[in-house]
């Protein structure tokens, strides 16, 4: 028998309060190097509790082996799980069923024509059938502005970079 997994007790009324940002939820991935000390091409991902712990490599179109796991795709998983969850609660709150969403993220990695550096490109695909379009629309800008993957990707995320001592 499948049992319903209970769904976050997260709302768009009552999680906000304040003036600063207040964590609901952190987590610490850390990515050590391989084989060749290159945390990309043969490095480890391992989540601070364990639960992610997995190789990451190089993909076969940068020049590795394909043979793991890389950033981007990762990337990828983390913005269509996020937008999803954020589609499905503005959904609910409608009310309509969101039961009927995916949502399908590509993610390219590319040259930044700015700097000569790297920069990523996400595109969202949402299927959701049997909605009228005109319903769904005003809906997936809610879910934009509630997602922090959508938030981060169009005005940036506050960032800080420290080396231990």
């Amino acid at each position: 028998m499948n049992e319903w997994a209970r769904l976050p007790d997260l709302s768009t009324e009552k999680d906000f309060g304040g003036d600063t940002f207040a964590p609901i939820y952190t987590t610490t991935v850390t990515v050590s190097g391989g084989k060749v000390s290159h945390g990309r091409a043969s490095g480890r991902a391992r989540s601070g509790d364990g639960v992610l712990d997995l190789n990451l490599r190089m993909p076969a179109e940068l020049g590795g082996d394909g043979q793991g796991t890389n950033p981007e795709q990762l990337f990828a998983a983390g913005i269509a799980a996020c937008f999803h969850g954020a589609l499905s609660l503005a959904a609910r709150q409608t009310p309509l069923d969101p039961a009927g969403i995916s949502v399908a993220a590509t993610v390219a990695f590319g040259r930044d024509p700015e700097d000569g550096g790297y920069l990523l490109h996400v595109d969202l695909e949402i299927k959701w059938p049997d909605i009228d379009p005109v319903a769904a629309v005003p809906l997936v800008e809610k879910a934009e502005s509630l997602c922090p993957y959508t938030k981060m990707a169009l005005r940036g995320t506050p960032t800080t970079i420290r080396l231990a001592s």
